[in-house]
């Protein structure tokens, strides 16, 4: 039996590691999680924010999803936009999903990312 999902795992290109650690971390707020030291060795990054898990892994003929993205639930969607605007990052708002505000954003390397706060 499914009981959660423990983490999304986004693809990355060799040597990216820093621009990641900047979005993940400064722009959204993620703290690093130390990885193990064998997975260590293959690079990449995993970051985490409450139980939100995300693992970036290096592909050596990375492309970046497009379609395929995380959908991350916040608080203050509004001011969390802001913010992201304000560190550079893009967002792009999205009125389709009923009941919810959602935007649209993509990570340094291109991978997209989904934003939403319920409105009830």
């Amino acid at each position: 039996m499914l009981t959660a999902v423990d983490h999304v795992q986004l693809a990355a290109p060799p040597g990216s590691e820093d621009a990641l650690r900047r979005y993940y971390v400064d722009v959204l707020g993620m703290t690093e999680i130390p990885k193990p030291p064998v997975l260590a060795a293959r690079g990449g990054c995993w970051f985490g924010a409450g139980a939100v898990q995300l693992h970036l892994g290096i592909e050596a003929d990375f492309r970046p999803a497009r379609k395929a993205h995380p959908g991350l639930r916040v608080t203050g969607i509004e001011a969390y936009a802001a913010r992201l605007k304000s560190l550079g990052a893009s967002v792009t708002w999205d009125e389709d999903l009923p009941g919810y505000r959602r935007f649209y954003s993509e990570d340094p390397v291109g991978n997209r990312l989904e934003f939403l706060e319920s409105d009830v």
